[in-house]
């Protein structure tokens, strides 16, 4: 394995410096990347992996004024190597979360929840009433597009891979206020109109698999509409009919979470009005951690090994 457990001396805590107990991390697809090398960010090796999870704060060097002991911290930007029991990070590698919420979720609030909040907000002015439909749905980010959008009043089409399990998925994306399940075959079938006698056709489309489930999925797009791709599980590109760009004018573009916040590192206030929302989502009920499965840090291997297995409905969680 590339992977190893170390144990390192905690660096000495700077003045601008705050000392963390990390809580709990999960392991997401793009920290699974990053190791295999195959993602845009590449850290100097050796690296402790890990990009999002929540810690405790210990103790703060003089000059953080934002920070206490006791306040609960999740990074602020990608990279900062959460799979650790403890560290000490630059103070503005941090952003302060409410500790009142659950500590699954805090652990999970800045990589998928985030992501889903921005692809429903930024790409096309929704209301309530519009749908929106989205492949790979029980993804991390899927189950946030699914419970933010009811939240805002947004129907979900959903679309997921057939499966041994089909029937529980369903009712589990069901019960996170899904409007409608369906599987890629589906998609192709006439069937599909009934779907839209009772609400719009999508104005926005999110995809995070490619190849064709992507071609799938943007007939069913209102013309002028936006289909956002965040990830590509298929590994196939995105195969767009010429038709739709002449005769429906459809949109095509990408979102990358490490982006946004990089181009918002001097908007503090777009970044905690979004962290705002999502707190308030998930104190209100209506904004929930992802299927999680819990795993002692010791056990990491099989942790990584289950991440990375085919139709995974749960996320693992190292607990630190």
């Amino acid at each position: 394995s590339l992977f190893r457990l170390k144990d390192l001396e905690v660096a000495e805590l700077g003045d601008s410096d705050v000392h963390v107990k990390m809580l709990a991390a999960p392991i997401n697809p793009a920290d699974i990347n990053m190791i295999q090398g195959t993602y845009a960010i590449l850290s100097p090796l050796p690296a402790v992996g890990g990009n999002e999870g929540v810690g405790e704060v210990l103790e703060v060097g003089r000059r953080v004024a934002a920070l206490k002991p006791g306040d609960w911290v999740i990074p602020a930007g990608a990279g900062l190597g959460t799979w650790r029991t403890q560290g000490v990070f630059p103070e503005e590698t941090l952003l302060k979360v409410p500790s009142d919420i659950p500590v699954l979720c805090a652990a999970t609030l800045s990589v998928n929840p985030c992501t889903a909040y921005r692809m429903l907000a930024d790409f096309e002015a929704l209301a309530p009433g519009d749908s929106v439909i989205q492949n790979g749905a029980n993804s991390g980010v899927g189950q946030a597009v699914i419970q933010i959008a009811k939240a805002f009043g947004f129907k979900t089409i959903n679309v997921v891979r057939d499966r041994p399990d089909l029937p529980k998925l369903v009712e589990r994306l069901m019960a996170l206020g899904a409007d409608h399940v369906v599987t890629e075959e589906m998609l192709r079938k006439p069937e599909m109109k009934d779907i839209f006698k009772s609400i719009p056709k999508p104005r926005l489309a999110l995809n995070c698999v490619g190849g064709k489930s992507t071609t799938e999925m943007l007939r069913h797009l209102q013309p002028k509409g936006t289909m956002v791709t965040y990830g590509g599980m298929a590994k196939q590109p995105v195969m767009v009919p010429v038709s739709a760009f002449i005769f429906r004018d459809v949109r095509l573009r990408g979102f990358w979470m490490t982006q946004w916040r990089k181009d918002h590192a001097q908007d503090q206030e777009s970044v905690a009005s979004m962290m705002d929302a999502l707190c308030q989502l998930v104190r209100r009920g209506q904004l929930a951690a992802p299927a999680c499965t819990e795993v002692p840090l010791q056990d990491y291997e099989a942790a990584l090994e289950a991440a990375t297995k085919p139709f995974t409905s749960s996320k693992q969680i190292l607990l630190l």
